[in-house]
């Protein structure tokens, strides 16, 4: 695509809410307390922690890291939104309750993927060099059809965000460390040259999608069992040889936790310390080449993963991997537009931030 031609597609989108102006004293940090799905208790009837993104935030604010003034707080994507991504028929397939608990595993109800806010903190990312979105990462969920507890493709609609919205974004990198194959993002760019996946993940489990596995540009496949040293050093070798062998304008990076020894789903067998180290390899090879990232936190399956999440998220500051330019005392706004944000939670998640 040549840069007039770039210039004109980005001209054409649609009007959106969540592209936003966020001043610089806020960390590039996505989060709402609608995150954390509960239901009379019947979310306990599910393997995943309904409240583990919550719980990471607490964890944050314990250590006073983040307090609740100067995070960013997500806002709900419309359907005009979500049909960048998701045909029409797709979106009306999920307004009966029988589907969204099919795809989601989950009693009805139980779900609210609706924030999507990747497209935010997708933007955040490009102009802070960073960002984190305590939630999402439903990479099991194509344009067309969802699976694996993931309702919406939220991480193909960060990357065709940027690249509608963002000029000068023209080319993403995936890297997706979840224990699953990332199959719905892989559906959804099997011929799109401008993404890069790489993928590592237990070939042996959900969801075994042969035709997915086409897109991925670098595949790992683990054993199972897999511990800390051989699956660093394969985070390191691979991280490394996918961004030297195209360099991309932003990095979305999948930091899955169901990677923990003793996850239920995930059948591999890394240490807290190896997911801590793990996340601080990924941004480290981001930040020595100037590569803004994304990271989500997709799955996780036990209880001690929020604790885990934070304890990255820590190192990654006490690393300098993160946080430096928000804490700089820079007010300046990070975009120019008539709508001005700000820092904290939304009063709902239909709130300007």
């Amino acid at each position: 695509m040549s840069h007039k031609e770039d210039i004109e597609e980005k001209k054409s989108f649609h009007h959106t809410e969540l592209y936003i102006s966020i001043p610089r004293t806020c960390l590039p940090i996505v989060y709402h307390p609608d995150y954390n799905i509960t239901f009379m208790g019947l979310e306990k009837l599910h393997p995943f922690d309904s409240g583990k993104w919550g719980k990471v935030i607490c964890y944050l604010k314990e250590e006073q890291f983040i307090h609740d003034g100067n995070i960013v707080g997500a806002l709900e994507a419309t359907e005009e939104d979500l049909l960048v991504v998701h045909t029409k028929h797709y979106l009306n397939r999920l307004k009966w309750s029988l589907v969204v608990a099919t795809i989601t595993e989950i009693p009805p109800l139980l779900f609210l993927p609706n924030f999507l806010v990747q497209r935010k903190a997708g933007k955040l990312a490009i102009d802070r060099g960073w960002a984190i979105n305590v939630g999402g990462g439903f990479h099991h969920c194509s344009s067309d059809r969802g699976g694996g507890f993931c309702a919406y493709a939220d991480i193909t609609l960060a990357i065709k965000f940027l690249f509608e919205r963002v000029q000068g974004i023209s080319k993403a990198t995936i890297i997706d460390l979840d224990a699953h194959q990332g199959n719905g993002h892989e559906r959804d760019f099997m011929d799109d040259r401008r993404v890069f996946i790489m993928d590592m993940y237990n070939p042996y489990i959900y969801p075994r999608d042969e035709y997915a596995k086409r897109a991925i540009k670098r595949k790992v496949e683990l054993e199972w069992g897999t511990e800390d040293f051989e699956y660093l050093q394969k985070v390191h070798l691979h991280s490394e040889g996918a961004l030297n062998e195209v360099q991309p304008d932003i990095i979305v990076y999948n930091a899955g936790t169901d990677i923990l020894d003793g996850d239920p789903l995930g059948g591999l067998s890394i240490s807290p310390q190896g997911i801590v180290k793990r996340d601080e390899i990924v941004f480290r090879a981001a930040r020595r080449r100037g590569i803004p990232i994304l990271m989500i936190t997709s799955g996780g399956y036990q209880k001690k993963t929020a604790r885990i999440i934070a304890n990255s998220i820590l190192n990654l500051f006490q690393q300098h991997l993160i946080g430096a330019e928000a804490l700089e005392g820079d007010r300046s706004s990070s975009l120019v537009t008539s709508m001005m944000g700000h820092c904290g939670p939304s009063g709902s998640k239909f709130s300007a931030v």
